[in-house]
C-alpha cells in the first residue's frame, strides 16, 4: 500500500473511531447535565438531550413557532409535535397564539424552562471553551483544512444511500 492510500486508511479510522467517542460523549453530556442538575438542586429535568437542545432553541429564539422551530433544530415538524407536547405536559414551556393569527402556535419557556436553559448555556460555554483550547493548537491554514474536510464530511453523510 503506498504512502496517499496508507494516509486515507489512517483518516477512515480515526473518522470511526470519532463517531464511537462522539456517541460515548452524548452519553456523557446527559449524565453531566443530570449531575448539573442535581447541584443545582432543579427539581427535574428532561430524559432525552435533544428536549434539552428543543428548550435551548426556544430560549434563544422565543417565541418560536413550531416550523421555525424544526427548522433550526433540522428535525421534521411531527417530531417538533411530539416534544413539545411533553415539553408543555411536563411545564418547561408555555404555548400561546398571537392576537394577529388565531391559528399558529408559539412556544415560550417557563420559569422552570428558563432554568434548563440557563444550566444547558454554561456547560455549553465550559465546553467551547474547551474546544477553543483544543483549536489554539493548530495554525491558521490547518484549520481551513480542518473544516474544509469537516464540512466535506458532512455533505456526505447527508447525502441520501441508495436503496
Amino acid at each position: 500500500m503506498n504512502t496517499l492510500e496508507t494516509i486515507k486508511w489512517l483518516v477512515h479510522d480515526q473518522v470511526v473511531h470519532f463517531v464511537h467517542l462522539s456517541e460515548q460523549r452524548i452519553e456523557s453530556e446527559q449524565d453531566k447535565i443530570f449531575r448539573y442538575a442535581q447541584e443545582q438542586q432543579l427539581e427535574s429535568i428532561p430524559r432525552h438531550l435533544t428536549s434539552v437542545h428543543v428548550i435551548d432553541c426556544i430560549g434563544n429564539n422565543e417565541p418560536i413557532n413550531n416550523t421555525t422551530l424544526a427548522e433550526k433544530m433540522n428535525l421534521s415538524k411531527a417530531g417538533i409535535t411530539k416534544i413539545s407536547g411533553k415539553l408543555l405536559e411536563e411545564g418547561y414551556i408555555h404555548r400561546r397564539q398571537l392576537n394577529d393569527n388565531k391559528k399558529e402556535v408559539y412556544f415560550s419557556l417557563t420559569v422552570k424552562g428558563k432554568q434548563v436553559f440557563e444550566l444547558h448555556k454554561q456547560l455549553h460555554k465550559l465546553e467551547e471553551k474547551r474546544f477553543m483550547q483544543l483549536l489554539d493548537s493548530f495554525k491558521e491554514a490547518e484549520l481551513h483544512v480542518i473544516l474544509r474536510f469537516l464540512q466535506s464530511v458532512s455533505t456526505h453523510w447527508a447525502k441520501k444511500e441508495p436503496e
